[in-house]
């Protein structure tokens, strides 16, 4: 039988159910591909979150990663619940402006940033976290903010992949501690008021340690510029990261314990380096939307060879990348036959023309036949924000469920979406 992973997901007579709503109705209704978020998991999340860290400091923000998932439902969502945002482009804090955000809730840490973005950026009015001094000097060229932060790299990475490890020797991210005293004797030169301090070190971990490691380091460097060139700062960013299980051996973090772990630190060495009680700042995005989101996906196809057992579904890496790009493991459910017993090994196989389009390898799963509906778990994060038309093939829908009702949150593309924008020269028309 079908493991589901809180109680969202529930299990009736075999089908699965999302909050209430059955997934065959949504598929039947909406066609798959299709993504299908919770909106009560993705509160019950970020409350958790928020609840377990302003219980032990009350200076605490939380800005939501938006690369995770930029649907404008997600965001309102969440600018509800009280979160801020992190944004990595301007394409970000344009859907944050749409959702209701305003510029004092957004924090942006892109890296090289162009400086028509830096003046869309300075426009706005969000705060800029620069990741260089290159950046920081094309900026103060044109605009002195009052309030500026600047990332630095804690010569700590860690993460569940190497293209996700963003702190370190080999990270293209941050300022390297050497350079990081000068970059604020710039901003300060410059006429800059306010400042912040920003790091990330990674994403998907599900432990504190690493974290304990690079806010002490992150805290050492804040001491350091604040003797040398007079700095206050207003807040301290420790960055996101925060992982979720995805297979089955793995355990979820222990948010209370790494609440009190980090915030214990935090307390202890502000005292010890005298930085007056900025706030913190946090950055999750994958531990809020992860779990909310399955990826509903039909079997089309069921081939078997002297090797393998192929189920050929309409999800490939064109709409979910993860399994391709980082080899990742995603929980697999036939949402149709949940009371079945696992017994056959598959390989779920999507329709492009790759050989690396795979969603998962030797997956034990009830016997499949062509019209199942399968579910792919722990789709919230990085699945539709990095989809694409590869293959032109149309980008899917996305529904919104919550109390047994449900609500198309974004059309499903056409064959027509893939000629917008498309110019022919007058040679060839």
């Amino acid at each position: 039988m079908a493991k589901l992973f809180h109680e969202y997901f529930e299990n009736r007579d075999g089908l699965l159910y999302i909050d209430g709503v059955s997934v065959l109705k949504l598929a039947e209704e909406f066609d798959t591909p299709l993504y299908v978020m919770s909106e009560r998991r993705i509160r019950d999340n970020f409350r958790q979150l928020s609840k377990a860290l302003t219980e032990r400091n009350s200076k605490v923000k939380i800005y939501y990663s938006a690369k995770a998932n930029t649907s404008l439902s997600v965001l309102k969502i969440l600018l509800s619940e009280g979160a801020c945002l992190d944004a990595v482009s301007p394409g970000e804090v344009f859907l944050a402006f749409r959702a209701g955000f305003s510029p004092d809730k957004i924090l942006f840490t892109g890296t090289s940033v162009r400086n028509d973005e830096l003046k869309f950026l300075a426009e706005s009015e969000v705060t800029i976290n620069v990741d260089s001094l290159s950046q920081l000097k094309r900026l103060l060229r044109f605009h002195v903010p009052s309030l500026l932060s600047v990332r630095v790299n804690p010569e700590v990475g860690a993460g569940h992949h190497e293209h996700v490890v963003t702190g370190g020797k080999a990270s293209k991210f941050g300022i390297w501690e050497g350079d990081v005293v000068e970059a604020y004797k710039i901003a300060m030169k410059a006429g800059v008021k306010k400042f912040g301090i920003q790091m990330h070190i990674g994403s998907g971990n599900l432990t504190v340690e690493p974290y304990l490691e690079a806010i002490e380091k992150q805290l050492q460097i804040a001491s350091r510029v604040k003797k040398e060139v007079g700095v206050d700062f207003e807040f301290i960013d420790i960055g996101g990261g925060i992982g979720v299980p995805y297979r089955p051996e793995e355990k979820p973090i222990n948010i209370d314990e790494f609440a009190e772990k980090i915030m214990k630190l935090y307390k202890n060495k502000i005292k010890e380096y005298d930085l007056d009680e900025p706030w913190v700042y946090l950055e999750p995005g994958r531990f809020i939307i992860c779990d909310a989101v399955v990826l509903l996906t039909e079997v089309n196809t069921v081939k078997v060879t002297p090797f393998r057992k192929f189920a050929g579904v309409d999800a490939g890496f064109n709409t979910f990348i993860r399994p391709a790009m980082y080899g990742s493991y995603h929980p697999i459910i036939v949402a149709n036959k949940l009371n079945e017993s696992e017994k056959e090994l598959y390989d779920i196989a999507g329709p492009l023309c790759e050989s690396g389009d795979l969603l998962a390898r030797e997956r034990k799963l009830p016997r499949i036949e062509e019209g199942d509906l399968l579910a792919v778990l722990n789709a919230g994060a990085y699945g539709f924000s990095m989809s694409s038309q590869y293959n032109s093939r149309p980008r899917c829908a996305e529904v919104l469920v919550k109390d047994g009702k449900y609500a198309l949150v974004r059309e499903r593309e056409t064959l027509e979406t893939l000629l917008e924008r498309q110019l022919l020269p007058p040679w060839l028309k």
